[in-house]
């Protein structure tokens, strides 16, 4: 691993840790510039396909699921510790069903369940583009549903 300060070839290991979903972290240090830096390193898993609404397969993208995500949880007081997490969940969960291919409406009712979990405005925002509402009785729909659930009360 080259440091990214001074380009040296040779560093050191200082703490390593595994910080779950196939991913370890390790602190190093430079040898030359002493100075520190984190890398990840990923377990390399079979590849997944994702098969689009209209018949298309391409590779699993994690960074999508992250975009859809940002944008829902936009002004939201939600970090980006936790954002990570629910990435993992949802790869975690994607990699758990052991096949090579699945539906992105599958991808889509995972990211829709770990939202409604974790902030119900950020839910409703993804809902209202994954489930294309084309008026506001389908809105109003799933908020009544969303209370119905949460027995009149909403997370926030």
């Amino acid at each position: 691993m080259n440091c990214p300060y001074c380009n040296n070839i040779e560093t050191k290991v200082t703490d390593s840790r595994d910080t779950g979903n196939y991913t370890i972290r390790r602190r190093r240090e430079c040898l030359n510039c002493n100075k520190r830096f984190t890398t990840y390193e990923y377990i390399e898993m079979t590849p997944v396909y994702v098969i689009k609404k209209d018949g298309r397969r391409e590779k699993f993208d994690r960074n999508k699921i992250k975009n859809g995500l940002m944008k829902a949880l936009e002004k939201r007081p939600i970090g980006h510790d936790k954002i990570e997490e629910i990435l993992n969940s949802i790869e975690e969960e994607i990699r758990r069903c052991g096949k090579e291919e699945i539906e992105s409406s599958i991808i889509g009712e995972y990211v829709m369940k770990t939202l409604k979990d974790t902030d119900q405005v950020a839910y409703i925002r993804f809902a209202s583009v994954y489930r294309s509402f084309t008026d506001v009785t389908s809105f109003e729909k799933e908020v009544k549903n969303l209370i119905e659930q949460y027995g009149g009360e909403i997370k926030k």
